[in-house]
């Protein structure tokens, strides 16, 4: 029997990057999918590798209401959930001196406050037994330059972790980290940095990683998928750092 036959994952960001590897993984586990994203088009698409009973909602992970309102259509579908994948998120790096309060805003919004009240909405619609992963990032640990704004924010989502596992698990659910090193990901078209300037940026991050390579999609999916199974059932609030070394040594 496949590890999620009857369940039933949500997926926020789950039209790209490591989002839409992590649904495509519980689909072919057996689990039946909902996933969110910003981009119509790119839903749509990962709707059809999805297969046909899966759902697929236009959803901003930095809105409140966008949250109340995938609560109240979840509920109305009568879905219960037994995983969470809470995996959408921005990354904007800047120097000190070129950082407003727009971005921080836009980087906190997205990062922090729309998944927490994320969680609010939907644990209504979780299951007992089920299993919410949190999206870190290895910026919350190693200090790397210009990522300020975006390394606190994953910091707090790192914290939320353990404080939302001590409030939720009398009510019988489990909250994880999965926290990624550098992964070649659409992502990184989208970090603010000039095209000209990502190769370069990428050989020296690369430079940095013990394994001499990028992480992949996939690899990070393992780990959701491993933090959601009964497999880690004595798991909680726990941050599982998949890097390549890179925050280790």
């Amino acid at each position: 029997m496949k590890r999620f036959e009857g369940k039933t994952v949500l997926v926020t960001g789950g039209s790209s990057g490591i989002g839409l590897a992590t649904a495509l993984a519980f689909a072919a586990e057996g689990a039946r999918l909902v996933i969110t994203g910003r981009d119509q088009s790119a839903l749509d698409q990962a709707k059809k590798r999805l297969g046909t009973d899966s759902i697929a909602i236009r959803n901003d992970a930095g809105k409140i209401a966008d949250a109340n309102a995938l609560a109240k259509i979840l509920e109305q579908r009568g879905v219960l959930l037994d995983v969470l994948f809470v995996n959408a998120g921005i990354a904007k790096f800047a120097a000190l001196e070129a950082v407003d309060e727009e971005l921080w805003n836009d980087i906190f919004n997205t990062n922090v406050k729309g998944p927490y009240f994320l969680i609010k909405a939907l644990v209504g619609t979780l299951n007992s037994g089920a299993a919410i992963v949190l999206n870190g990032s290895i910026n919350a640990h190693i200090g790397m330059p210009s990522s300020s704004v975006y390394a606190a924010s994953k910091a707090a989502l790192i914290s939320l972790a353990k404080t939302l596992s001590s409030e939720l698990l009398s009510r019988g659910i489990r909250v994880n980290v999965v926290s990624p090193g550098p992964v070649q990901t659409p992502l990184y078209g989208r970090l603010g940095i000039p095209a000209e300037q990502l190769s370069e940026v990428a050989a020296s991050i690369q430079a940095q990683i013990p394994l001499k390579r990028f992480g992949t999609a996939d690899e990070i999916a393992s780990a959701v998928l491993y933090l959601s199974s009964v497999e880690s059932a004595f798991i909680v609030g726990t941050e599982l750092v998949v890097d390549g070394g890179m925050s280790q040594l």
